[in-house]
């Protein structure tokens, strides 16, 4: 039986090094020993989104300015922002001139190189022979692995400082010749590697020969965290966050009003996931949930604090909501159409098509006899490109749009007679419109 976890820790909390040290890696959550232990780290926080896009505006980072102009050197002043933006992170935590000048040149290194492979992309692609398209995908990848290779030899290194034996675990395959898939590429990182005496320190991001952003997007760390505890065998897998896994947003109900919830099951955290709120990608906690690894979600600066703990079997006690949630910036996208009926499966999967073509990301949607109305999580912009794509499909369709709220309520048993009545009252109450209820 294996004894090790495998811990997550988040961008916020990887920007604070000291409460890392103090509050993680020297208070274990097994008490016994600093080892049998794997950290897989985030980027610095923001400096993902200064690599791609801003995670919740979308504004445009290096990869968004170059995937948007060929003939336009923008990126290049970003990459260089962004370059000093590092040393500037470097210089926090490092006093002495030649580990400093050690970190900026690790860093330096894959900064240059990307910058070389990215402006030579971009000749190659002014020719009429060659689309700029077609490389996106690995341009998104290659910018994307920089701040975990960051964070993480950063981290090792301040460890090392510190007396800790820990040892980097690049699994980014910078400069690599060979393109493995996931799995294999974690086994061959984690062959030599002895937890009882060593301490891995993980890119969060890992290259695999199918691309891993292709899928999960920025939820690739997940991805790499899960397979690495289930390849592993671990004991527990644990994300440290800067919050606790609460039963709602402190910052809008006040910390009074919010308890961290202790104990709840994976199809709750899927739910959250759907909602943008995610305690762990969907389909990274399908790989811990199978291999009955429990999930444990931990606050970084409540060190004393058990956290969350998530399994797949678990339901309260009692009856009873557990979370409240939901998500703002949301658009009610509804057609109607008189010939629909009868012929809603026709309907739905072309809606479905143009909605996976602008990747909107569906929350919900609602049908009946001649209309169905979809609940988006996406910005005016791509709704207008879905919109206008519909209205060729469907020409005497009505298609109408409406930026709405979501609010849910969620538990691992919600089986309360009349709990549908009593929303509805206390919405009506405060005169609160409901579009739909479910």
């Amino acid at each position: 039986m294996s004894f090790h976890t495998v811990e997550k820790i988040g961008g916020t909390s990887m920007s604070d090094y000291v409460a890392v040290r103090d509050n993680i890696i020297l208070k274990p959550v097994h008490h016994d020993s600093l080892y049998n232990r794997i950290f897989v780290v985030s980027a610095y926080g923001g400096i993902t989104d200064l690599l791609l896009e801003h995670k919740k505006t979308g504004q445009p980072g290096v990869f968004g300015l170059f995937a948007n102009g060929l003939h336009d050197d923008s990126w290049k002043q970003a990459l260089a922002d962004l370059k000093q933006k590092i040393f500037t992170i470097n210089e926090s935590f490092y006093k002495k001139p030649d580990n400093l000048e050690r970190a900026n040149q690790f860093i330096g290194e894959r900064l240059d190189d990307a910058e070389r492979c990215l402006a030579d992309l971009q000749r190659l692609c002014q020719h009429g022979h060659f689309e700029l398209d077609m490389h996106l995908e690995t341009v998104r990848e290659m910018l994307a692995s920089i701040g975990e290779a960051h964070s993480a030899w950063n981290m090792t290194q301040l460890l090392q400082r510190d007396g800790i034996d820990a040892i980097f675990v690049d699994l980014t395959g910078w400069q690599t010749d060979k393109h493995l898939p996931l799995d294999e590429r974690i086994k061959i990182a984690f062959q030599d590697v002895d937890l009882k005496k060593q301490l891995p320190i993980v890119t969060g991001y890992a290259h695999s020969d199918d691309g891993l952003m292709s899928t999960f997007d920025r939820g690739y760390s997940e991805m790499s965290f899960s397979r690495i505890a289930v390849l592993t065998e671990a004991n527990e897998a644990i994300i440290h966050k800067e919050f606790h896994l609460s039963s709602a947003d402190p910052r809008l109900v006040g910390e009074d009003n919010a308890v961290p919830i202790g104990r709840t099951n994976y199809d709750v955290a899927d739910q959250l996931a759907n909602l943008g709120m995610e305690a762990i990608h969907p389909k990274a906690a399908k790989g811990l949930r199978r291999n009955e690894i429990a999930l444990r979600v931990r606050n970084t600066f409540e060190p004393e604090h058990a956290g969350t703990l998530i399994t797949g079997d678990y339901i309260s006690a009692t009856p009873c909501v557990e979370i409240i949630a939901g998500c703002k910036g949301v658009y009610a996208f509804e057609l109607f159409d008189q010939d629909m009926a009868g012929n809603i499966d026709v309907y739905d999967r072309e809606i479905l098509t143009m909605i996976d073509r602008f990747k909107a990301h569906i929350i919900s949607k609602d049908i009946n006899a001649n209309t169905i109305t979809h609940y988006l999580s996406a910005n005016l912009k791509t709704i207008k490109r879905i919109r206008n794509a519909l209205q060729e499909r469907f020409v005497d369709a009505e298609i109408n749009q409406q930026k709405v709220a979501i609010v849910s309520a969620i538990g691992s048993d919600m089986k309360i007679p009349g709990i549908l009545a009593k929303t509805v009252g206390a919405l009506a109450k405060e005169n609160i419109s409901v579009l739909a209820m479910h």
